[in-house]
């Protein structure tokens, strides 16, 4: 019996050695992955209130990707004006420099000098993980080279619907600048929580941005990948957004790179007896706060469970987003009573999360039979929100399962990697027969033709 008092139950309690339990789990898990159609009554609502028919997220983006590549800079700014309820005048997409510095004035000190420390971090890490040109000296005299150079032009999509995202910017923009990418270009909501942001704004600011557009949803990464009046395509465009940014950048990739298709934001915790039930609450409510968010527990032990439930009921009194919280708790998190640690990995490896947090006697050691996760934090000192906005690797990562095979964004991403081949005559001499031989079976004569109007053996 639960040493706890009855409580109302604020997340799902799934136990594995129930005979629902598997079934129960995996109906969740088929949440996780967004199928890009599901809307709520009020998003179809709106979405007849701007186009006139129930369209699906997808046929809302097509369209929107269409004339925006059609129309341009007028496209962006109708659907500025239908979608967001902002009339923007053209001379007004663009946040002019005097805008940018006037609101770095404007903003605490305090923040400013945050803003530095954070960055410092975070330019610390992406630096010591950048790749660098490497070069193979042949036998001949010859030499095979990669080199990395930086993509030209990079879009930043910055969410501005619930809250301000400075952090998205430093994350985003700082990794980029350590690559070297020569222009970024931040795009963000002509809203209180977007470009009209004084934090925001302050940020680019601060990191060097000079072009800050006021667009966001659909529209604005439409406007990124073709290019508008003013506003020159990019090569690739990065960042978070709801469910249509995310859908839009799906559409435009192949035009432009991106960095990934992005969910809601989730956690997985993998926790012994010894976990901390109240750190392991935070953090769940930390991403469940971003509603949606999802935040699953994983635990053999009934009575940690039953502690993280108690911990979770008595923090969310004290949560402004309580009732946000509570909906995604209830739609899209779980506590999972596992029948062994072992299962409790298993199963952690398999959901793939964006954030693994792991509260066990040795962190490492559960690790190591974890191979997929987008960030992993690892014993009671390590919150996600470390990762979300201070620690230094960025807090754009793989969500949805994706960590199978994706990974978080890092000044990497930001390089186009190419091969460079210079061969002298001894180098081309001991291919050639190998190049005769397999372009003979492939019946490429002009290939084994290219090889031997060099070859002086020939």
């Amino acid at each position: 019996m639960s040493q706890f008092p009855p409580v109302t139950d604020p997340c799902p309690r799934i136990d594995l050695a129930v005979a629902d339990g598997a079934d129960r789990l995996a109906a969740l898990r088929s949440t996780l992955v967004s199928q890009g159609d599901m809307v709520s009554p009020a998003g179809r609502q709106r979405t007849i209130d701007v186009f006139g028919e129930p369209l699906s997220p997808r046929q809302v983006v097509e369209r929107i990707c269409h004339d925006v590549h059609e129309r341009g800079a007028a496209a962006l700014l109708d659907y500025t004006r239908r979608i967001d309820g902002v009339d923007l005048p053209a001379d007004r997409l663009i946040v002019t420099a005097d805008e940018l510095r006037l609101a770095h004035g404007r903003v605490e000190p305090a923040f400013l000098a945050a803003v530095r420390r954070v960055r410092t971090r975070v330019e610390r890490f992406q630096r010591a993980l950048l790749s660098t040109d490497v070069e193979v000296r042949l036998d001949g005299g010859g030499a095979l080279r990669q080199r990395y150079l930086p993509l030209d032009r990079v879009g930043v999509c910055v969410p501005g619907g619930a809250a301000a995202y400075p952090s998205t910017l430093l994350m985003t923009v700082v990794p980029a600048r350590v690559a070297g990418v020569r222009e970024i270009v931040v795009v963000a909501p002509p809203t209180r929580f977007g470009s009209e942001n004084d934090h925001v704004l302050a940020t680019c600011h601060e990191l060097g941005v000079t072009k800050v557009v006021r667009a966001g949803g659909a529209q604005a990464v439409a406007a990124l990948a073709y290019g508008v009046e003013g506003l020159p395509r990019v090569d690739m465009i990065v960042g978070p957004g709801n469910l249509f940014v995310a859908l839009a950048k799906q559409h435009v990739f192949g035009t432009v790179a991106i960095d990934s298709i992005a969910g809601p934001s989730e956690i997985v915790v993998v926790a012994d007896e010894t976990g901390s039930p109240d750190a392991i609450a935070a953090d769940m409510l930390a991403q469940a706060e971003h509603s949606p968010g999802s935040a699953i527990l994983l635990t053999a032990s009934a009575s940690l469970a039953d502690a993280v439930r108690a911990a979770l009921a008595r923090r969310l009194e004290h949560l402004e987003r309580a009732d946000l919280i509570r909906d995604s708790l209830r739609r899209f998190g779980a506590i999972v009573v596992t029948r062994s640690d072992a299962e409790s990995s298993r199963l952690a490896d398999e959901l793939a999360t964006e954030h693994l947090s792991i509260d066990t006697r040795d962190p490492e050691a559960t690790l190591a039979s974890i191979r997929h996760a987008g960030a992993v934090f690892l014993g009671p000192h390590s919150p996600v929100a470390a990762g979300d906005y201070a620690a230094g690797p960025s807090h754009v990562l793989p969500t949805g399962g994706t960590a199978r095979f994706a990974a978080g964004l890092t000044a990497n991403h930001f390089l186009r990697g190419g091969s460079v081949i210079r061969l002298a005559s001894a180098d081309l001499a001991e291919l050639a027969d190998d190049i005769r031989l397999l372009a003979d079976t492939e019946g490429l004569t002009a290939h084994r033709q290219s090889v031997e109007a060099r070859d002086r053996r020939s």
